[in-house]
C-alpha cells in the first residue's frame, strides 16, 4: 500500500469567512457538515491552496481575502508528507505584494510552488466539475493538466511557459510584425513546449487506461468503467519520434501565421487538445450518459487517478470530495468510502447530513461548520 501523507494541522488568517481558525486532524479521513453557505466548502478550498495553481475554485487571490480585511490571507498547515514531516506556509491577495501568491515551506522560501509537490499530491472532485463531459473542452484539459501535474510536477511549468509564448506570438501577428527570425525562435520554442505537452498527456493517459482496464473490484464495479482518448493536436503522428513531430509543428506554425493573424489566435498546438471520454460498458460517449451516470464515472476517473499517483510516487495523495454523498445511492457510498480507506490516503469530505456519512463511523473525524465556526462532534448514526 502506497505510504500515507496527511494533514495534522490547518490554520487559516483572513480566509473567505474566516478570520482566524486552527483545527488539528487526527489523521484518519475527516468529515465537514453543516448547512449550505457555511463555509464547508472553503476548508477544502484552503487545503488545495497547499497545492501548485489556484485551487479548486480556480479564485483571483485577492477576491479570497476575508470581507473587511487588509486584503491578503494566509495558510497553514502541518503536514506528515511524502519528504517527511514538513510546516508549509502560503500567503496571498495583499495589494501591496501585487496579488500574488507566495510559500514557504519549513521556513524558507520556496522557489516555486511547484515545490508542494514534493510534499503531498491532491486531488479534488466538486459539484462545479458535474458537467464536465458536456461543457467546453478547456475545462476538460484543465482537469486533465491537473491530473498530469499530479504525476509530473514540471508539466504545470510547460503549459505556462507554452501560453505565455502563443501569446507572444499572438501580439507580434496582430501587430503585424512578421520577422521572420524572430517569429523562428518563438515557435521553434513553441514546438519544443507543445510535443512536451502533448507527450506527457498521452504518456498519462495510456498508464490511466492501463489501470482502468484492470479487472475491478467488488467495489470498485459500482463505478461505470470510463475509455479515454486525447484528440485535436497531433493525432495522428504519435508513432514518431519527438524531434520530428518539433520539426513538422514548427513548420505548420511557420505556414500559418497569415491564417492565425487573420483569425486572431493561434488555430493549431496542445492548446486545442480535448479529452474524450466514453462509458466503456455502454460504448457511449460520456456526454450522452444520463446525469447519474456521468456522476459515477467522473467519481470512478478521479478514483483512479488517485490509485494512479499512489502507485507511481509511491504515497497517497489527499482527496478533496465536496459534497460527495448527495446524489450517490446508499451502495454507492457503500463503495466509494470502501475504495477511498483501499487507497490508503486522507480524505476531506463535506455534507449536509451527517448521516450520508455514517458508513464512515469509527474511520473519520466529524467536524459540524457554523458560520466560521468549527467544532467535533460524535457521530451518533
Amino acid at each position: 500500500m502506497p505510504e500515507k501523507v496527511a494533514i495534522g494541522r490547518l490554520s487559516l488568517t483572513d480566509f473567505r469567512n474566516y478570520g482566524e481558525l486552527t483545527l488539528r486532524f487526527a489523521g484518519t479521513h475527516v468529515v465537514f457538515t453543516g448547512n449550505n453557505g457555511a463555509g464547508k466548502t472553503n476548508l477544502l478550498e484552503a487545503i488545495s491552496l497547499l497545492s501548485p495553481g489556484r485551487g479548486m475554485r480556480r479564485i483571483i487571490y485577492s477576491e479570497a481575502a476575508r470581507e473587511g480585511s487588509t486584503g491578503g490571507f494566509t495558510l497553514f498547515a502541518e503536514v506528515e508528507g511524502m519528504a517527511g514531516p514538513a510546516t508549509i506556509g502560503t500567503t496571498a491577495g495583499d495589494e501591496a505584494e501585487g496579488g500574488q501568491r507566495r510559500v514557504r515551506i519549513n521556513g524558507a522560501a520556496a522557489r516555486t510552488n511547484e515545490a508542494l509537490l514534493d510534499h503531498l499530491r491532491i486531488t479534488w472532485l466538486t459539484p462545479a466539475m458535474d458537467g464536465l463531459f458536456t461543457g467546453p473542452a478547456g475545462d476538460r484539459r484543465r482537469f486533465l493538466d491537473r491530473m498530469v501535474l499530479a504525476v509530473d510536477p514540471g508539466h504545470g511549468r510547460r503549459v505556462a511557459d507554452y501560453e505565455k509564448a502563443m501569446r507572444g506570438r499572438n501580439r507580434l501577428l496582430s501587430e503585424g510584425r512578421f520577422d521572420r527570425a524572430w517569429l523562428d525562435g518563438i515557435e521553434a520554442q513553441l514546438a519544443e513546449l507543445a510535443v512536451a505537452i502533448a507527450v506527457a498527456r498521452q504518456d498519462f493517459v495510456r498508464l490511466l487506461t492501463v489501470l482502468l482496464e484492470r479487472a475491478p473490484s467488488e467495489a470498485a464495479s459500482r463505478f461505470p468503467k470510463a475509455a479515454i482518448k486525447l484528440t485535436g493536436f497531433m493525432d495522428d503522428q504519435q508513432a514518431l519520434a519527438a524531434s520530428d513531430m518539433e520539426t513538422r509543428f514548427a513548420a505548420s506554425l511557420a505556414e500559418s501565421r497569415w491564417r492565425d493573424e487573420a483569425a486572431g489566435r493561434m488555430l493549431e498546438g496542445p492548446h486545442r487538445q480535448d479529452l474524450e471520454v466514453v462509458h466503456a460498458e455502454k460504448s457511449m460517449p460520456a456526454a450522452q450518459s444520463s446525469t447519474g451516470e456521468q456522476k459515477a464515472l467522473l467519481v470512478g476517473l478521479i478514483l483512479a487517478h488517485a490509485r494512479l499517483v499512489g502507485d507511481l510516487t509511491g504515497a497517497a495523495p489527499i482527496l478533496l470530495l465536496d459534497e460527495i454523498a448527495a446524489h450517490l445511492d446508499p451502495s454507492r457510498r457503500a463503495a466509494l468510502f470502501s475504495i477511498i480507506d483501499d487507497l490508503g490516503g486522507q480524505a476531506f469530505m463535506t455534507g449536509t447530513d451527517a448521516a450520508l456519512f455514517s458508513a464512515l463511523e469509527g474511520r473519520a473525524q466529524f467536524l459540524s461548520v457554523n458560520a466560521g465556526t468549527v467544532t467535533e462532534t460524535v457521530f451518533d448514526g
